[in-house]
C-alpha cells in the first residue's frame, strides 16, 4: 500500500477512483465537498437533500459526476459540525476503506484530514487514517485451497494545503508501520494452532530479524530454559510434545546517540494452543484457544512496527512460548513448582497457566535494568466480564507508567482502562503449602492475576494488560484484532519524542 499526499489547487480537476468528501447534517458541507458541489452545478446538495443522512459512519457513492474528473465522490456522513472528533473521522475514514475495498477501488484519495477537530492534531489524524486503510486491506487466505481474489487498492492519498503536508507525512509514515505490526499480529492470531506453533513463532521472530537490521532474534531452546531454571514456564510446557520456545527479539536503533537511555521491554504471552490442561476447557469455542498466543503476537507486531520506524530507543520483545495440553506429563491441580525467581507456587488450576510462563519471563527481564516492562496478555475471562470487548485492562501501581499508557490509549484510539491493584487482593493468592497459589478464586479473578505477576517485577517499573476481551473477535466474526498494537507503539513514540 503507498500512502502520499496531494495539494491539487483545483479538487474537481483530481483524477482517482475515489474521491472522499465530508458532510456534516444539516446539510452542511465541508469545505471539500462545497468545492466539488460548485464544479457539479448543485449536483451534492441536490443528493444530499433527497437521500443522505450525514450521520457518523454512513457513506454514499455518487459515480461519474459531471464535471468532476474523480471516477466516484464518496460521501461520508460527519454528524453535527460542532461535535466532529478524531473518533468521528476514523469511523468515516473506516467506512471508506470498506467500501474501496468492497468496490474493487484500486485509488483513492481523502480531504477529511484536512478539517482540524479539537481532541487529534493532523500528525494524529493521519496516522489513524493509514492504520485504519492498512488494517481494511488485511485478507486471511494462508489455509484456504484457492486464494481469495487479491484486494485492488493500493494507493491512497490524503488531499491537504502545502502548509499541512510534513506533519501529514509523518503520521502516514507511523500509521503505516503501525498497520504493518497490526497486521502481522492478525495472521499470527488467525494461523491454526498446528501451523503457528511455538517454534514459528521464533521463527517468524528471525525472519524479522533477517528483515530489519536493527532487530536481532535469539530463540532458546528447551535446554537453555531448563538452564535458567524456569521451572514455571517448563511446568506448562511439559504437558504438549510441541517444544517450548524462550524468544528474544531486540531493538537497537541505528543512532548510536538513541542507545543511551535504558530500554522499555515488552513481554507477550505465547500459548499457541491453550486446552486448560487437566482443568480441561469446555468444548464448545474451544477452538478459539489459538488465540491465546495474541499477546505474543501483539509483541512481534509492535517489534515490527518499531523496526520499521527505526524508533531511537531500545526496545526488547521477550516472548515465552508453549502449548497447555492435558496428558500424562501435565500440570496437576496441587503440584507445586519453583519459578526463575525461586518462588514457589501452587497450582490449584492449570487453566491459569498465562501467569505461569509469564512470571519467569518477567524475571528474565530484570537483567536488561529496564526503565519499564509492559506484559502483555489474553490472562483472564474475568477481565471480559468487568470491561467486555471495548477497553483492555490496564494494571500497575506506577501511576506516571499507567498516565502515560491510558493516554497512548486515548490517542491510539485503542482503549484501554485502569483496574485496582491493592494491597489487600494479594491476601486470596495465599498457599498453604507454597508461597503463593496460582489463583484467587472466582472474585476479582483478573486483579489477582495481576497481583501474582506483580510478585516478580519489585525491581523495576511495570504494567500488565489484560487483552482477554479486546484480542480477537467471537463467533462468525472470529478473527484476532491486531489489539494492542496502536496501543503500544503510540506509547513508544510518546516516549522517544520525551527523550528528544
Amino acid at each position: 500500500m503507498e500512502f502520499s499526499t496531494t495539494t491539487t489547487a483545483v479538487l474537481h480537476t483530481l483524477k482517482t477512483q475515489a474521491l472522499a468528501v465530508g458532510v456534516f447534517q444539516d446539510g452542511i458541507l465541508s469545505p471539500a465537498a462545497d468545492a466539488l458541489d460548485q464544479a457539479s452545478g448543485g449536483a451534492l446538495r441536490s443528493v444530499i437533500q433527497s437521500e443522505f443522512d450525514a450521520a457518523p459512519g454512513n457513506c454514499l457513492t455518487l459515480h461519474a459526476p459531471a464535471g468532476i474528473a474523480a471516477s466516484r465522490v464518496i460521501l461520508l456522513g460527519l454528524g453535527a459540525q460542532d461535535s466532529l472528533t478524531s473518533a468521528i473521522l476514523a469511523r468515516a475514514h473506516e467506512a471508506l476503506a470498506a467500501y474501496c475495498v468492497r468496490a474493487g477501488v484500486s485509488t483513492a484519495v481523502s480531504t477529511l484530514c484536512a478539517l482540524e477537530c479539537a481532541d487529534a492534531d493532523l500528525t494524529d489524524r493521519a496516522r489513524t487514517t493509514a492504520r485504519l486503510v492498512s488494517a481494511a486491506i488485511y485478507r486471511y487466505d494462508q489455509t484456504f485451497s484457492k486464494a481469495k481474489p487479491a484486494v485492488k487498492l493500493r494507493s491512497f492519498a490524503l488531499h491537504l494545503s502545502r502548509a499541512q503536508v510534513a506533519k501529514a507525512r509523518t503520521g502516514l509514515d507511523q500509521g503505516a508501520a503501525i498497520g504493518a505490526g497490526m497486521n502481522l499480529a492478525r495472521l499470527l492470531g488467525d494461523l491454526p494452532p498446528n501451523v503457528c506453533t511455538p517454534t514459528y513463532l521464533g521463527k517468524t521472530a528471525k525472519s524479522l530479524a533477517k528483515q530489519f537490521k536493527t532487530l536481532k532474534a535469539e530463540v532458546l531452546d528447551q535446554k537453555k530454559i531448563e538452564a535458567l531454571n524456569m521451572g514455571s514456564f517448563l511446568s506448562v510446557a511439559r504437558g504438549s510434545a510441541e517444544p517450548p520456545a524462550f524468544i528474544v527479539l531486540r531493538h537497537t536503533p541505528s543512532q548510536a546517540a538513541a542507545r543511551k537511555a535504558a530500554p522499555i521491554v515488552l513481554v507477550g504471552k505465547g500459548i499457541t494452543f491453550d486446552a486448560g490442561g487437566i482443568s480441561l476447557k469446555p468444548g464448545p469455542g474451544m477452538d478459539e484457544m489459538k488465540f491465546d498466543m495474541c499477546g505474543a503476537a501483539s509483541v512481534l507486531g509492535t517489534m515490527r512496527t518499531v523496526a520499521e520506524l527505526d524508533l531511537p530507543r531500545e526496545i526488547i520483545g521477550i516472548v515465552p512460548s508453549c502449548e497447555n495440553l492435558p496428558s500424562g506429563t501435565a500440570n496437576k491441580p496441587g503440584d507445586i513448582v519453583t519459578s526463575m525467581s525461586g518462588q514457589t507456587i501452587e497450582i490449584l488450576n492449570t487453566d491459569a497457566e498465562g501467569r505461569l510462563i509469564l512470571c519467569d519471563a518477567l524475571t528474565y527481564a530484570e537483567r536488561f535494568k529496564p526503565a519499564a516492562v509492559i506484559d502483555v496478555a489474553t490472562l483472564t475471562g474475568a477481565c471480559v466480564i468487568a470491561l467486555g470487548h471495548v477497553n483492555s485492562g490496564l494494571f500497575t501501581r506506577d501511576d506516571t507508567l499507567a498516565a502515560d499508557l491510558l493516554a497512548a490509549s486515548r490517542q491510539a484510539q485503542d482503549p484501554a482502562w485502569r483496574m485496582p491493584l491493592d494491597e489487600a487482593y494479594q491476601d486470596l493468592l495465599k498457599s498453604n503449602f507454597a508461597d503463593m497459589a496460582n489463583i484467587g478464586g472466582r472474585p476479582a479473578g483478573s486483579v489477582t492475576a495481576a497481583c501474582f505477576l506483580s510478585r516478580f517485577t519489585g525491581k523495576y517499573p511495570w504494567a500488565h494488560l489484560d487483552i482477554a476481551g479486546t484480542a480477537w473477535l467471537e463467533g462468525k466474526q472470529k478473527s484476532a484484532t491486531g489489539r494492542p498494537v496502536p496501543l503500544l507503539a503510540q506509547y513508544l513514540l510518546g516516549q522517544c519524542l520525551a527523550e528528544h
